[in-house]
């Protein structure tokens, strides 16, 4: 697609402010769990809400709206609203001193139109609608919570926030915006009451590693000088999906839309790059281990609770090999995951020091099709976008390929998935995207326009 002239204009902001509950909560300090607190979170995670202009709330102004709602939304998570606190063993807890998050209230000369007809990531303005505040740090002593409402001039509005990662997983965030919008318009408590209960997910009082857990080797040789990376986003939809199904054979067992997706775009990835065969190459998958529990962890859990497994191949093994080689360590990595492997987690964690997450040569995704940051409603519908702005670089952290629910210009449903590497590699990913799909012989079945079958959006 040609390039566009970049988007001008101005945001202007006013000094940030600490919105504290809207009533007396308790002072108590609350400990994390051993999920929660590993090294590989403690980083800020964005997300992004963009809201269209409603004739019917066009007298309301959404930045009053949503801090009167922040405030009353902090009475019933209130942990939001205090400091994280480091102790014996690195392990963090919540003072809960009520102290407040970081609001900052906003005006953009800019209307939604603007931004083109179809709204998703990447947002190179992201830093505009979550500016930067003095003394918001990435974990201890500073606000867990940073909102930003900027006004449009059409009448729109987009609200940007971070949270601690240490705090939340992307279904507690999600938790936490649907009760924000549930009280914005107009409700007296969430209609899911928020549920702590850290301690589901700590350590055994003997804690022991009964899994293979080789996302925390420490032994992974670091890469120095990374080259500068580009992000470009791609639509893939039923026909897409299809499409890619033809080169699995036919004999071979069924797999879910995600293995197949996954394993396809972890392969053109490593094509990309032109590794060396033996080199070392990893899948990570995020996966929400709530319904693995027995019982299940209770409705309202807003901690950590999803877990990032990996699978490790070679180059060659990958690229060369047959395609169901990758399927089926993404399809295993999944069903790897149980109540005792998100136990060993949380003991490793106590037994090993917390060690980071082994992220050289690693491909890592995130599926958010059903996550519901599209739902969340503060008196002005459904958002034209909902979800993070792009693979997570823009907040310093590891690039993550989010699975982004999307309905293309042409009505047509699927999803919008952002592909992070250097703009050499990001060149030659296309060519495998369009090159495995083109030798496809159902290639029929992809709606084939002007465009490449795997245009940048």
């Amino acid at each position: 697609m040609a390039a566009q002239e970049p988007l001008v204009f101005t945001v202007t902001r006013k000094s940030p402010e600490l919105i504290r509950p809207a009533t007396q909560t308790p002072h108590e300090y609350k400990l994390l769990s051993d999920i929660d607190d590993q090294q590989g979170l403690r980083l800020k995670i964005a997300n992004v809400q963009i809201y269209r202009t409603k004739n019917e709330v066009q007298n309301l102004d959404p930045v009053k709206v949503i801090r009167e709602a922040l405030a009353k939304t902090l009475v019933f998570y209130y942990p939001f609203a205090g400091r994280l606190r480091e102790g014996a063993g690195m392990k963090l807890g919540v003072d809960c001193t009520g102290e407040g998050a970081l609001f900052v209230e906003a005006d953009a000369d800019v209307t939604l139109e603007q931004f083109g007809d179809e709204i998703q990531p990447p947002f190179p303005c992201f830093g505009e609608f979550l500016a930067d505040v003095p003394g918001y740090g990435i974990t201890l002593d500073c606000p867990l919570l940073h909102v930003q409402v900027t006004r449009l001039k059409c009448g729109g509005f987009i609200l940007a926030s971070q949270i601690n990662h240490t705090m939340s997983d992307a279904a507690g965030v999600v938790q936490f915006l649907t009760a924000l919008s549930e009280i914005a318009r107009g409700a007296a408590a969430p209609s899911t009451p928020p549920v702590w209960q850290r301690e589901l997910l700590s350590a055994r009082d003997s804690p022991r590693i009964t899994c293979t857990h080789p996302q925390y080797d420490q032994n992974v040789p670091v890469i120095d000088d990374l080259p500068v990376r580009d992000l470009r986003s791609y639509f893939f939809g039923p026909n897409e999906i299809r499409a890619i199904n033809q080169l699995i054979p036919p004999h071979i067992g069924k797999y879910s839309s995600f293995d197949i997706l996954t394993a396809f775009l972890w392969r053109c990835r490593t094509r990309a790059l032109q590794l060396g065969p033996q080199e070392e190459v990893r899948i990570s998958c995020f996966v929400n281990t709530r319904a693995k529990f027995n019982p299940v962890l209770p409705k309202g859990y807003y901690g950590n609770a999803c877990l990032n497994p990996q699978a490790v191949t070679t180059a060659g093994k990958l690229c060369d090999g047959p395609f169901t080689h990758a399927l089926e360590l993404v399809k295993k990595l999944k069903q790897g995951i149980t109540e005792e492997y998100v136990k060993s987690v949380a003991d490793l964690m106590v037994l090993k020091g917390r060690p980071r997450f082994s992220m050289p040569r690693t491909y890592t995704v995130s599926d958010l099709t059903r996550a519901g940051f599209g739902d969340v409603d503060f008196g002005w519908g459904r958002p034209a976008y909902g979800g993070p702005p792009g693979c997570g670089v823009e907040m310093g952290i590891s690039e993550v390929s989010f699975y982004i629910p999307h309905t293309n210009k042409n009505g047509e449903k699927g999803m919008i998935v952002p592909v992070c590497l250097p703009a050499s590699a990001l060149d030659k990913f296309e060519v495998e995207l369009n090159s495995m799909l083109k030798n496809n012989s159902q290639v029929a079945l992809i709606d084939n326009t002007s465009l490449p079958i795997m245009s940048a959006l």
